[in-house]
């Protein structure tokens, strides 16, 4: 465990916290925002992939779920354009079931791929797996080495 981290290896700062939810269907949006507050993350909102990467930027997330299915670019892209700028938990949300849609998302950045509808009680226990395991260095380089 290094400083600024919790034994999980998640963490400690206000990053720890924040979540940027990139989904265009607005009930889908507010649900993910309940679950995620619920959880106890602060979150940003995107309905479209090129503000989904810039919401990103601006606050540095732990966890961001993406759709794959945005208006303007697809969600694909927009996890290797994350993928770019951070190393975030990217969990990609979508209707797409087809095992080719998920090894392409695992294959942009994704780290773990969940298809609509999900259950938010799951999504909640991916998340926490996710967290409990150790950042490696990826993107910005803000992980644990």
């Amino acid at each position: 465990m290094t400083a600024g981290q919790t034994p999980s290896g998640a963490p400690t700062d206000a990053r720890a916290r924040t979540a940027v939810i990139v989904e265009d269907d607005p009930d889908i949006r507010d649900l993910l925002d309940t679950v995620l507050t619920q959880a106890g993350f602060t979150t940003q909102t995107a309905a479209t992939g090129h503000d989904g990467v810039e919401a990103v930027r601006r606050s540095e997330p732990l966890i961001t779920t993406l759709d794959v299915s945005l208006p303007d670019i697809d969600g694909f892209e927009v996890c290797r354009r994350i993928r770019a700028v951070s190393d975030t938990y990217v969990v990609m949300l979508t209707a797409r079931a087809d095992e080719i849609d998920a090894l392409t998302g695992m294959d942009a950045g994704a780290d773990d791929y969940l298809t609509k509808p999900f259950r938010p009680r799951e999504l909640r226990a991916r998340i926490e797996a996710l967290l409990a395991k150790p950042r490696g260095a990826r993107g910005t380089g803000t992980g644990t080495e």
